[in-house]
């Protein structure tokens, strides 16, 4: 029993799973960020096409 225990206090993988888990949630909220900005960048193209049009 004792011996169980002592492997599973120095198993580490679960803290490599965390950290890619924060890794990936970083890489989302860039992501998000970046189709933010371009997304309003081509409404106003559009808009400005539209009014043209009229």
């Amino acid at each position: 029993m004792k011996a169980m225990l002592s492997t599973f206090l120095r198993d580490e993988s679960g803290a490599t799973a965390i950290e890619y888990g924060l890794i990936a949630v970083g890489i989302a909220i860039a992501i998000i960020a970046a189709v933010n900005g371009v997304g309003t960048g081509v409404s106003s193209v559009f808009n400005s096409v539209s009014t043209s049009l009229k």
